[in-house]
């Protein structure tokens, strides 16, 4: 054992258990490479005031979760706390939106950090999948985003997933429902830094998950009375077109999400099987959030799914993927000329896409095919002096234990064979 170990609250993928994540990961990115949305990869880490402006100060995520610190340079730099700032700094920075074509669609995976208290389901390192639809304000696009999450999860098998849906307004109507929301919330009995809170941004008073703020949010004034008529015809589109497309969503007048720039469309991905961490993934339309980091009025739409939570809901459904194994064949020569000559066909088999392991090191026949075993081969090539002298191998079905000798010659045509 190391001297070493992870740092608390996060954690390591290692075989065979992030072969999942792997498959998670491309169950999520398959529908967005076949709707038009580029791969795009933004660093660890960016400039502080990038999130500070973007996601919001009066945030968890900015005042309390994010790994800031300086550079020797002086540089005040923090570990990305999410994805959607970093991505539409890049395409500013790459001038993407000049070309005429938009709206600019990015997908992307990665890791990221947030200062939180450890728990299942809720890292300091996590591991998501976002895409971001960039310059373009239409209610399809909306729908188009949460349309290919919906189609990302079923495709994983997933069924017990719910969407949550919600309209946040726009800058017309927001500033008045703000006003009254402030009014209601200055009489309640709240914490200093709640009360904080009020004064910055107290749409993220409701998203507070303590029960004794939750119990005294009971009559407030809900966004959706102060919708203006664009919004509310906005917001209805989007509806529309979700149950065209046959995805079932729930109305949640509640839904706020933590993140200061959402505005107008809203939506979480949740699923009951994971306890009180139930969000799996989530996002909304940031009209305003270009300007906020110093670029121009750019109408964009966003989500992010965490990897490690779909993992989660598939472990609370029962659901094995059906992985492809890490190794169809392994090779398992005896003496040095059938090592010489077992490592050719090895190559061989690599070339012509079949994965294939090696027993490496010298092992005997025995402890050889007790790695072949364990290793999930389908079939193992065995070859000693005797097949070689006579131009063979011996390709044995390691799950029905029959074995037929095979002309080297012939062995790769007689492998892809016996694997279909």
């Amino acid at each position: 054992m190391s001297t070493f170990q992870a740092p608390k609250g996060t954690y390591d993928l290692i075989p065979p258990s992030s072969a999942t994540f792997l498959a998670v990961r491309e169950a999520i990115a398959a529908p967005l490479r076949n709707s038009g949305y580029g791969y795009i990869e933004t660093p660890g880490f960016e400039n502080v005031e990038l999130f500070a402006r973007g996601v919001g100060e009066s945030t968890d995520i900015v005042t309390k979760e994010m790994y800031a610190f300086e550079t020797k340079g002086g540089d005040k730099l923090a570990l990305r706390p999410e994805g959607t700032a970093s991505t539409l700094r890049a395409a500013l920075e790459a001038n993407l939106h000049k070309g005429g074509n938009l709206p600019v669609k990015l997908w992307y995976s990665g890791s990221y950090y947030r200062y939180e208290r450890p728990q299942k389901g809720r890292y300091r390192h996590f591991s998501q999948v976002g895409a971001e639809a960039i310059g373009v304000e239409d209610p399809a696009l909306d729908a188009e985003l949460i349309i290919l999450a919906h189609q990302s999860y079923r495709s994983l098998g997933l069924r017990d997933f719910r969407i949550l849906l919600n309209s946040l307004g726009d800058k017309e109507c927001r500033p008045v429902y703000r006003a009254a929301l402030q009014d209601f919330l200055r009489g309640l009995e709240l914490d200093e830094e709640t009360r904080r809170r009020i004064e910055i941004n107290p749409l993220r008073v409701l998203d507070d998950k303590r029960e004794s703020v939750q119990e005294q949010l009971i009559g407030a004034p809900m966004l959706r009375d102060y919708l203006c008529e664009a919004c509310k015809a906005y917001h209805e589109q989007v509806r529309e077109l979700l149950t065209a497309a046959g995805v079932a969503f729930e109305d949640d007048p509640k839904l706020v999400r933590g993140l200061d720039y959402y505005t107008r469309t809203t939506f979480e991905f949740v699923h009951d099987g994971l306890g009180s961490q139930s969000a799996v993934g989530g996002g909304g339309r940031y009209d305003g959030l270009s300007e906020m980091i110093g670029g121009p009025a750019l109408p964009s739409v966003g989500w992010a799914l965490g990897v490690d939570r779909t993992v989660l809901a598939l472990e609370a459904e029962g659901i094995t993927l059906d992985l492809p194994p890490a190794t169809a064949v392994y090779a398992v020569p005896l003496g040095e000329e059938a090592r010489r000559v077992l490592f050719g066909k090895v190559t061989e088999l690599r070339l012509a896409g079949v994965a294939t392991d090696f027993a490496y090191g010298g092992k005997g026949l025995k402890n050889a095919m007790k790695s072949a075993n364990r290793s999930g081969a389908r079939l193992a090539l065995v070859a000693g002096e005797r097949d070689l002298a006579e131009g063979l191998v011996q390709l044995k079905d390691l799950q029905s234990g029959e074995q037929s000798a095979v002309a080297l010659d012939a062995v790769v045509d007689e492998v892809r064979r016996a694997l279909a």
